[in-house]
């Protein structure tokens, strides 16, 4: 196998902990009510239309016209969407920081709205600064799993497929990245992820073997 020189990482859920119901647990006091808006009116597969590329203004249209009632709290997720993030997923502030200060390259390839990223990625700058480069999927008009987004950010980071490890939380994602020939991983949390850049050949912290000792080791799919 050729040297990896190089990790890419998905976002949300993966370098970042994110879930539309962090915002709107806020806004809606009862969890039944609360259930049911995210499960009926503010889907998940609404809300990919923004990864899509689809900007907010007509989306959010289109779901008010189609539940009035809930007008305001559709449309609170334009001013709010980084209340939709929690934080930093536990170690991985500490893990991307050791390979940034070890020189190896680090990208992320991330479905997210173009127009969302942009706010999102000032108010973690310092973390994302520490990135050489990160493919939106609402900017390019292309979305994991479909390879052509990873073609795309492959040849815009500059890397054979190859050289690098992708870490994501959706097998989907995960399996298209192999597609193309890229080592990648599924992401359970920091200490499987760190335990599988230690096999694969990164110099970090903590070996894998003491990984594995915390009973997490990585899922691998090939």
């Amino acid at each position: 196998m050729t040297q990896l020189t190089a990790v890419i990482f998905d976002v949300g859920n993966v370098l970042f902990d994110w879930n539309l119901r962090f915002l709107y647990e806020r806004l809606i006091d009862d969890d039944r009510a609360l259930d049911a808006f995210l499960r009926d009116v503010m889907t998940m597969e609404w809300h990919l239309q923004h990864d899509a590329g689809r900007p907010f203004a007509e989306t959010s249209a289109e779901l008010i016209a189609q539940h009035p009632e809930h007008a305001a709290l559709i449309a609170a997720l334009g001013p709010g969407f980084n209340e939709t993030i929690r934080g930093v997923v536990p170690g991985m502030e500490v893990l991307v920081a050791e390979l940034h200060n070890a020189g190896v390259p680090l990208f992320a390839i991330t479905n997210f709205s173009g127009e969302f990223w942009r706010p999102f990625r000032a108010a973690h700058a310092a973390f994302f600064d520490r990135l050489r480069d990160v493919v939106v999927s609402g900017d390019e008009g292309l979305m994991k799993p479909d390879r052509a987004i990873y073609e795309l950010a492959l040849g815009r980071f500059g890397l054979r497929a190859e050289e690098a490890v992708f870490f994501d939380d959706n097998p989907a994602n995960v399996a298209g990245a192999a597609a193309v020939g890229i080592e990648a991983r599924l992401f359970t949390g920091e200490v499987g992820c760190r335990a599988a850049l230690v096999d694969l050949g990164f110099s970090l912290g903590i070996s894998g073997r003491e990984c594995r000792k915390r009973e997490c080791p990585p899922k691998v799919v090939s």
